[in-house]
């Protein structure tokens, strides 16, 4: 076991994962890929199966290889935007007290899906929306890469060593994790590996969260 804290002195910053981490999109998602599944005659368990690890290109090469990726992604994007405009979504418990607790301009989303459709999450369930939203068209490698946490810290102009990367699988942990933040992982019933500390719900971190947003230092837990 050991133990780190949060640098003092400077300002600190939370970044947080969308779908699984503040909105449960589960559902949602099982749905539009079983949809698209079951349109191209494939087995929609096993395409969801493999959707859950992949991008979406990267799951099309997979699943579908003989077919057009561009026309597959495409008619994917419109299955997603209808499900924003049709869909029900939930905010985790906690989720707006939370968001609603931070400073301004000291926390961003960190996004594998689309701007245009977080925000229209964020108004069907009442959660407020900052001002600094990176997507999956900001960066050319989604995560595990580092560059989507990297560019959100860069734009709020944050020492990386100062930012909270809150997330809920594994992918997103590892991004943050080669982005040299402190990740911290909720929403998921045992441990994601690599995570610094590990809460079983969004509602549990949020005190948390919170006074680390305030500079005060926590211990966390490897």
């Amino acid at each position: 076991m050991t133990t780190e804290h949060a640098q003092p002195g400077s300002a600190k910053y939370v970044l947080f994962d969308v779908d699984g981490t503040l909105i449960d999109a589960v559902a949602n998602q099982r749905r539009v890929w079983e949809t698209w599944a079951a349109r191209h005659g494939l087995d929609p368990v096993m395409v969801h199966r493999v959707a859950l690890r992949t991008r979406p290109l990267e799951t099309f090469a997979e699943v579908a290889p003989e077919r057009d990726p561009a026309a597959c992604l495409a008619e994917l994007h419109a299955l997603e935007d209808e499900d924003v405009r049709t869909g029900v979504y939930d905010a985790f418990d906690g989720a707006s007290e939370l968001l609603s607790g931070l400073p301004s301009g000291r926390w961003a989303l960190v996004t594998s899906n689309y701007e245009h459709r977080v925000r229209a999450r964020f108004d069907r369930t009442g959660l407020p929306v900052p001002g600094l939203v990176v997507d999956a068209a900001a960066v050319t490698e989604g995560k595990p890469s580092p560059a989507p946490y990297l560019l959100a810290a860069e734009r709020l102009g944050a020492d990386p060593r100062d930012c909270l990367v809150v997330e809920d699988a594994p992918s997103g942990v590892a991004s943050g994790l080669r982005a040299g933040m402190t990740v911290w992982a909720v929403n998921s019933p045992a441990p994601v590996g690599g995570a610094h500390r590990h809460f079983a719900s969004l509602r549990e971190a949020v005190p948390t969260v919170l006074a680390f947003a305030a500079g005060s230092p926590q211990d966390v837990t490897l």
